[in-house]
C-alpha cells in the first residue's frame, strides 16, 4: 500500500497492493495498521456506495458541520470519478483551495479526505460506482455545501463533452464567499 499526500498535504492517495494471477486479483483495500504508519488515525463508523448512471455526474462539494464533521475514505468500485477536496479549513494556509485525483475500479486508489474539507467527485463513465467509509453517522442538520463551479475556488471537472448532472440541491449551495467559518 502507497501513501501520496497530494500538494494539500492532508489529503492522501492510497493505492493498495493488488495481487493478479489468471483468475484475476485480490487486494487489502483497509489495514488499520498501516492507515495509522501513514498518520491516519480515523475511526470508521459507517460505510456508504452511490451508483452514478451516467457520466458528468456530479456530486457535491458536501461536508458535515462539527459536531458531526466527516473524514471520508472514498474509492471507486466501478467506472471512474474525479474526486475533488476543497479546503475550508479558515486558518489553514491552503484555506478555498482545491485538489483532485482520478480513481478508478481497475487501478484501486483510494482518497482520504479529512474534516474541514468540501469533497465531492464526478463520474468519468457511464455506471460507475463509489463507496466511501466516513468518521462520522450522516447527520441532516449538519449538512453543508460549496457550489460545485464557483469561479472563486476553479475546479476544472473534466467534463469534455458530457454535460454536467447535479441533484437540485447541489445546484443551490452558496459559494466559498458565501460560506461562514465553519472549520
Amino acid at each position: 500500500m502507497t501513501f501520496e499526500p497530494l500538494s494539500i498535504a492532508d489529503v492522501i492517495v492510497i493505492t493498495p497492493r493488488q495481487f493478479r494471477d489468471e483468475r484475476g486479483w485480490f487486494s487489502e483495500t483497509w489495514k488499520e495498521q498501516a492507515f495509522v504508519n501513514a498518520g491516519i488515525t480515523a475511526r470508521f463508523v459507517q460505510d456508504n456506495h452511490a451508483q452514478s448512471l451516467k457520466a458528468g455526474t456530479v456530486r457535491g462539494l458536501h461536508f458535515q458541520k462539527p459536531p458531526h464533521g466527516q473524514g471520508k475514505l472514498v474509492r471507486c468500485t466501478r467506472g471512474a470519478i474525479l474526486d475533488v477536496a476543497v479546503d475550508l479549513r479558515r486558518a489553514s494556509p491552503t484555506y478555498g483551495q482545491h485538489v483532485s485525483a482520478k480513481l478508478t475500479a481497475n487501478g484501486g486508489e483510494q482518497i482520504w479526505v479529512p474534516i474541514g474539507f468540501a469533497h465531492g467527485y464526478v463520474t468519468l463513465e457511464d455506471n460507475t460506482e463509489v463507496t466511501y467509509k466516513v468518521t462520522d453517522v450522516y447527520a441532516p442538520a449538519s449538512e453543508g455545501g460549496v457550489l460545485w463551479n464557483d469561479p472563486a475556488i476553479g475546479i476544472d471537472w473534466q467534463l469534455g463533452a458530457h454535460q454536467a448532472l447535479l441533484s437540485d440541491k447541489d445546484l443551490i449551495l452558496p459559494t466559498l464567499a458565501n460560506l461562514p467559518a465553519i472549520f
